[in-house]
Formats: C-alpha cells, structure tokens, sequence
C-alpha cells in the first residue's frame, strides 16, 4: 500500500468490557474513546454489533486485535483479514492495532500470543505480513510489543530494534504497552527505559497501561487482572515525556472493577501527562 500518515490522537480511552457497556451507550462514560476486542465484534450482525454501533455514535473507536498471527509462517488467513476489514470499514475506527506475535499454525489455533525469534529470517516474514495485511485492510496498522518470558538463542537483536525495523519496512506504527515493557524488563534483565529511548518517536500512536501478576521465581505475568502498579505508572512517566501526545489507555481484563475505579486510575494517567506537559512548558 502506499504509506500514508496517521494523525495523532491525544485522548485517554478504555477498553470496552461488558460491565460497562450500559455507561458508553448512555454516553456517561467521561473517556475521549474506547477500544474494542476487534474478534468480538467481527461476526455477521446480532447484538455485539448493534451495542457497537451505538456506542460508535458517542466515541471514537480503537480495533485491537489478538489473532491476526503477524509471526505466523504459515502467512495470514484471507478470510480473517477480509472480516476485519468489513468491521473497519463499519465503523470507521481510530486505527487498527494487533501484536507482535503468532497464535497458532496448520489450523491449530493457541490462543495464546506466542513469542517470535528476533531473527533476519523472522523480520522478513513479519514485515511481509505486515504490508500485505496493510493492502489488504487498506489502512496502516499498529503494532503492539508483546509481554516476554522466553527468549530465543538464536535472536541477532533486541525486540526494539526489531519493532523499529519493521516500522521503517512497512510503514506501520506501534502501540507501545508499557506494562509489557516492565515485564520483559523484569523477566529478561534488561533496562525499560533503554527499550522506550530506542522507539521511534514518529511512529507511536497509542499507549497501552495494565497491571500484572508475580508469578514464581519473581517472573512477572501479563494478567490485565490488577490495577496499574507503581513502576509502570513511573515508567509510563517517562515514555510520555518522550512520546508526547499520544493515546493512553487502561486494559482490564479480568477482575473487572466498577467504572469509577477504572475512571481514578485513567485519572492518574491524565494527571501523569499534564505535569509532564507543564514541565516541559
């Protein structure tokens, strides 16, 4: 495809999670846009479709994705690709973003979001992936950096370099999760902030915050289950300095709060980001 800027949009958002689906079709909600689980919503019609759309006349609206299976050797599958396409051309969304990853192979689905190799060969095929699944959807996508626990012995870079290459290959942008950052941080030895000064600042457009689980022997879990820890906040301070104007937003995905408790921690996020902005000023 030809590649074509993505406007910046500066807003703090949440994802779209039942619970509180009564509060985004009122318009109730006091976020700038949501993001959706684009899979739960890529069916012919029915009531997901229907709360969407409603909810799509109040906020503006994030695709993320889990099973595009960008690392997969097995190439992407058209017909996923052609569903994702049809639900963006429906509602017309901020961006569409899925992960560094790959779910399955042979038809075998993990569901799981499985490790690549940070290898020449692995960023040839990623990259390919990725441009085709760009001309396909006709729009540019982001990608997201996985949470990390296993490393590969045959990687030749880092996984920010690697994102940086495919960004400069493809065209593509990043949604940088900074939870993520902190636990392959953790899990791996490496310093975080040597990791967000590598990213290209041109090609983020959103920020991902989350909490996470201990798991044993001080690995770290990517859980989506507990609010968004100290260290994150204080390392997603630093990426703001650096990313600016970007999206933030806050993932739960289980142990799901009310919506005031997921509104004070966006809160923090906004006030995190203003003293920056003053800072700099």
């Amino acid at each position: 495809m030809t590649q074509c800027d993505l406007p910046r949009f500066g807003g703090f958002g949440l994802g779209m999670r039942s619970p509180h689906y009564p509060a985004y079709l009122s318009g109730e909600a006091p976020v700038d846009f949501v993001e959706i689980i684009s899979e739960n919503f890529m069916g012919a019609g029915g009531r997901p479709l229907y709360t969407l759309d409603k909810v799509r006349e109040r906020y503006p609206v994030a695709m993320h994705g889990v099973s595009m299976s960008i690392g997969s050797a097995d190439g992407l599958k058209g017909d996923y690709l052609a569903r994702l396409k049809q639900l963006a051309d429906r509602i017309d969304p901020l961006w569409v973003s899925d992960h560094l990853c790959w779910t399955g192979i042979d038809g075998f689905n993990a569901h799981d979001l499985l490790p690549l190799p940070y290898t020449a060969e692995a960023l040839d095929m990623a990259a390919a992936n990725i441009a085709l699944a760009q001309d396909l959807l006709e729009r540019p996508l982001l990608i997201e950096n996985p949470s990390s626990y296993i490393s590969f012995a045959d990687d030749v870079m880092p996984e920010w370099a690697f994102l940086a290459e495919l960004a400069e290959r493809t065209g593509c942008y990043l949604l940088l999760d900074i939870n993520n950052i902190h636990v392959s941080a953790t899990n791996h030895g490496f310093d975080a902030m040597t990791y967000i000064d590598a990213i290209p600042v041109s090609r983020v457009r959103q920020i991902h915050l989350a909490g996470h689980s201990a798991g044993r022997d001080g690995l770290l879990i990517d859980t989506h289950d507990h609010p968004v820890p100290d260290p994150v906040w204080a390392l997603y301070a630093k990426a703001i300095r650096r990313f600016g104007d970007v999206a933030v937003m806050i993932e739960r995905d289980d142990d799901i709060p009310p919506l005031e408790e997921l509104i004070a921690e966006l809160d923090i996020a906004r006030r995190l980001a203003g003293l920056v902005e003053s800072a700099a000023a």
